[in-house]
């Protein structure tokens, strides 16, 4: 990118990898939101051809990375960590966004940039299946993430999506503001009770972000609510034309060109 407005245009990077397949709706999000975007396959980072360095955005897409045989997200965590773990730790260091949501958010939580500076994990969910629903979240804490945003309506689609930590951790997210959203009724108000919390996470816990608050994490799926026609009561209620998950896309960017002027 060179000379004029283009040169501040941010760029995103979406990982894709056997088994990740939210890649092109998550693509498309960020191209929504205003960024230059590329797809690379984690080998192709691994071999060096692409640089993550190259980039201000990088998003670990949800999906079911490796199957999730050993677990959600695991195979895909140890990748990174044992070929990419230097590169991925530079990207952070320099306050650029990694962002991973959903089977992404696992991978984040394995390698240990989330919560960052404690330990938490992602687990089944309480009602031992795969939950398959739309959910009501929102914003918990101010940061790059939840600029703008009271309330988002959005899908999830997960069977491993619970988030437990000792009760120190949880002590130490709150403190520092890295609970960035939290599931709660369509009025708004806290419940645990399933299905407004779809998993049983303690405290509600929707997103969470490192302690820098560039490392986001979230369970739900923003990217497949950027256009009312993904709305299931579009042609019933008056919607504005912009998805609500849009939002935190275009928070994505606008944060990364700030960042570049």
């Amino acid at each position: 990118m060179e000379g004029g407005t283009e040169a501040l245009k941010a760029k995103a990077l979406v990982l894709r990898g056997a088994g990740l397949n939210c890649n092109d709706e998550t693509e498309h999000a960020l191209q929504l939101a205003g960024a230059n975007t590329q797809q690379a396959h984690i080998n192709e980072l691994i071999r060096g051809r692409i640089k993550l360095a190259d980039c201000q955005i990088a998003v670990i897409p949800g999906g079911f990375s490796y199957g999730d045989d050993l677990g959600a997200g695991r195979i895909l965590a140890l990748q990174i960590k044992q070929a990419l773990k230097r590169e991925f730790q530079e990207f952070v260091d320099e306050g650029r966004i990694l962002a991973g949501i959903c089977n992404g958010f696992q991978v984040l939580v394995k390698t240990g940039f989330l919560p960052g500076n404690c330990t938490a994990t992602l687990t089944d969910n309480n009602s031992g299946h795969f939950e398959d629903r739309w959910i009501h979240i929102k914003a918990a804490g101010r940061g790059i993430f939840t600029k703008g945003i009271e309330k988002i309506y959005l899908p999830v689609n997960h069977g491993e999506g619970r988030f437990i930590a000792e009760e120190e951790t949880l002590r130490k997210l709150n403190k520092n503001s890295q609970i960035a959203f939290r599931y709660c009724d369509r009025d708004g108000n806290e419940s645990p009770e399933y299905p407004h919390n779809p998993n049983g996470s303690m405290q509600n816990i929707a997103a969470v972000t490192n302690e820098k608050g560039n490392v986001f994490g979230m369970m739900p799926h923003p990217e497949k609510i950027v256009s009312k026609y993904q709305h299931p009561r579009w042609t019933r209620e008056e919607l504005p034309e912009e998805g609500q998950g849009l939002k935190i896309y275009r928070n994505m960017v606008e944060h990364a060109e700030e960042r570049l002027v």
